[in-house]
């Protein structure tokens, strides 16, 4: 007999209350039972980053995280940092400094960068490869990752920054 338990939390600022078995991954709640598809699973084991979440403002892995451990808190997604006029600034800074490619690691690092800038608008480099050292990314390399963050520690990427013409595509949220 599985052992169900009742929890309530906010994700992306709403609430949420169900019942789930307590054996159950966050990110196996988000993706299949919720239906958030942006959150990426690829090493079970808490060492690659994809799917990076945020617990009251703090990066985690979703994929070691029982969902009755975020009982009472915050889960922020990267369904809950993109606006839904478009990007975000930090997304716009990975896109005008080419800092994704294939885009499967790009919302892990979207959130450990969001959680960088929540807790330290300024980051120093060092700071910077803290913050990233956890995610991995196999297309870009990370000068261009790096390069996107420290913009936005510059300051140099608002949140009406516009994209180049020639980057400027219709960007979707991929659902599966």
């Amino acid at each position: 007999m599985t052992n169900v338990q009742s929890i309530s939390f906010s994700l992306n600022g709403q609430p949420v209350e169900m019942e789930i078995p307590a054996h159950t991954l966050l990110i196996d709640l988000i993706r299949d039972r919720i239906g958030l598809k942006g959150t990426k699973r690829s090493c079970d084991m808490e060492v690659c980053g994809a799917c990076t979440m945020l617990l009251n403002g703090e990066p985690i892995s979703s994929c070691t995280t029982l969902a009755v451990d975020v009982d009472g808190k915050e889960v922020t997604t990267i369904e809950g940092v993109t606006p839904l006029s478009g990007l975000s600034r930090i997304q716009k800074a990975f896109v005008l400094h080419g800092g994704l490619q294939c885009g499967f690691c790009t919302p892990g690092f979207i959130m450990a960068v969001t959680a960088l800038l929540n807790a330290n608008p300024h980051p120093t480099d060092e700071e910077i490869r803290h913050y990233l050292h956890g995610n991995l990314c196999r297309c870009t390399g990370y000068v261009k990752i790096f390069e996107a963050v420290k913009s936005l520690a510059a300051k140099q990427v608002s949140e009406n920054a516009a994209l180049p013409a020639a980057r400027q595509r219709k960007f979707r949220l991929e659902t599966s």
